[in-house]
């Protein structure tokens, strides 16, 4: 089989290598999965780099979410040859892999694999925050990095509960895209002053904030903040730490969480578990919402791949598909 495997950590474009290798065989309480569909997260690029959470065991395959079939089920038959599954591990970009039965997540016959593949991490993610953020309806909240998928699934998500959202990109054309999707107000960070727009237009500014980029563009996100407002940061896609006003913090009484959806997971039972995937699968499957696909790839045209994903105001997902 085909896999993308990186012996030290550093720039995908650089430490990746396309390799053959055996397909795996699986345990007892273990299903074999073809998988057919990757998408790549900024998660993704920054385990490879060496800079995310988790720290790869070396040599490793990249990818943390995938979908494929089933080509040999597990001994007790939990899940059948032949179904369609969804999943996160730590090494989907490759054509083959083994997962507990217990682990993967059956896909709706409706669902096709462009949107399988990313119907876990972004999704629920925005999902999650939302509910633990306790927003209201009418109240107001500031996505930076609205353009990536994450973005666009907030938007959707916090819209369906009444929120009024405001969003940040960094190219005009992206404005657009995003008001189309219901946001209420875009921002370009590099040619307008953040601050200055939230306070004009938000009666004050914003009661909570979804933050991927940290850096100053954080600073300035977290300064539109209202009293007692508070800031949720699950992304660092600007590298650099956020400087930190701490008067704002004391005078403005704001408060900063960060939040990781393993975490999240973790803490939830299974039958809260169940019903954060219904509510996910039903928004994905609802015929209003809108899933971009910006470019599919075959595993052995990464480097393409990854100079699409790389590409300056980008709208869609990149795949990598089998």
């Amino acid at each position: 089989m085909k896999e993308l495997i990186f012996d030290q950590t550093g720039l995908p474009q650089e430490v990746l290598q396309l390799r053959e290798s055996p397909i795996p065989n699986p345990k007892a309480s273990e299903v074999l999965i073809r998988v057919t569909a990757r998408n790549i997260n900024p998660s993704d690029i920054m385990f490879v780099r060496g800079m995310y959470g988790i720290v790869p065991k070396l040599p490793s395959s990249a990818g943390f979410e995938a979908c494929g079939v089933v080509e040999k089920s597990d001994e007790a038959g939990k899940v059948k040859v032949g179904s369609r599954v969804m999943f996160t591990a730590i090494g989907t970009w490759r054509e083959y892999l083994c997962l507990p039965a217990s682990l993967v997540i059956p896909v709706p016959d409706a669902m096709p694999d462009e949107v399988a593949c990313q119907a876990f991490v972004n999704p629920m993610t925005a999902f999650a925050m939302l509910e633990k953020s306790r927003i209201q309806a009418g109240e107001w909240l500031l996505v930076t990095a609205g353009a990536s998928a994450f973005g666009k699934f907030a938007i959707q998500l916090a819209k369906a509960k009444g929120v009024k959202v405001a969003a940040t990109v960094r190219h005009d054309s992206q404005k657009v895209v995003l008001e189309n999707l219901g946001a209420d107000l875009v921002i370009n960070s590099d040619s307008e002053k953040l601050q200055k727009v939230i306070a004009e237009k938000t009666d004050g500014g914003v009661h909570v904030i979804f933050d991927a980029v940290g850096g100053l563009l954080g600073a300035k996100a977290l300064a539109s903040l209202r009293p007692k407002g508070k800031m949720m940061i699950f992304g660092a896609l600007a590298l650099d730490n956020m400087p930190i006003n701490s008067g704002l913090l004391i005078f403005k009484d704001l408060s900063i969480e960060g939040f990781w959806l393993s975490t999240w997971m973790e803490e939830k039972n299974d039958g809260e578990r169940a019903k954060a995937f219904r509510s996910v699968f039903g928004f994905l499957m609802n015929d209003d919402s809108k899933i971009d696909i910006g470019g599919k790839f075959k595993l052995e045209d990464f480097r393409a791949a990854l100079e699409a994903y790389e590409k300056p105001g980008r709208n869609g997902k990149i795949l990598l598909v089998s």
